[in-house]
């Protein structure tokens, strides 16, 4: 099986997670998952964006879909500062913990804005930094 057949192969969910830009306009309309995770940096470009949405995929982005390891450096780097190593039963609560309340929150942000997961994410990513930016006093 070629790596485009890989892709446009019947399943239920397809999870890029090697390379970026291989879910394209040449081969979204073929794409047949229902649901797509995005474990690459940004494997779907924005023609395939469109065409996927289009035929209803539920596409869980890559903002997302990588942020538990990005969560889990963070608590690495807490650790350190605190000078003591947390369990393994309390990593993978925390992170459980993060992801569960992220996921809420880009689903709520979805809702408000009739927007699919992508645009959620990126809209709480964007209102974030814009609040931070005006509490610290710069201009944006």
């Amino acid at each position: 099986m070629t790596s485009d057949e890989l892709l446009t192969h019947e399943c239920d969910v397809l999870i890029p997670c090697a390379l970026g830009g291989v879910l394209n306009r040449e081969n979204a309309e073929s794409v047949r998952a229902k649901f797509i995770i995005e474990a690459a940096n940004h494997p779907t470009d924005p023609d395939a964006d469109e065409i996927l949405s289009k035929k209803g995929v539920v596409i869980l982005p890559d903002i997302y879909a990588n942020a538990g390891g990005v969560t889990v450096s963070y608590f690495e780097w807490v650790q350190n500062i605190q000078g003591f190593m947390w369990e393994e039963e309390k990593v993978n609560h925390e992170l459980k913990r993060y992801m569960t309340k992220a996921f809420h929150n880009i689903k709520s942000m979805c809702k408000s804005h009739n927007c699919n997961l992508r645009m959620g994410a990126f809209t709480l990513g964007v209102n974030r930094v814009a609040r931070a930016t005006s509490l610290r006093g710069w201009e944006a």
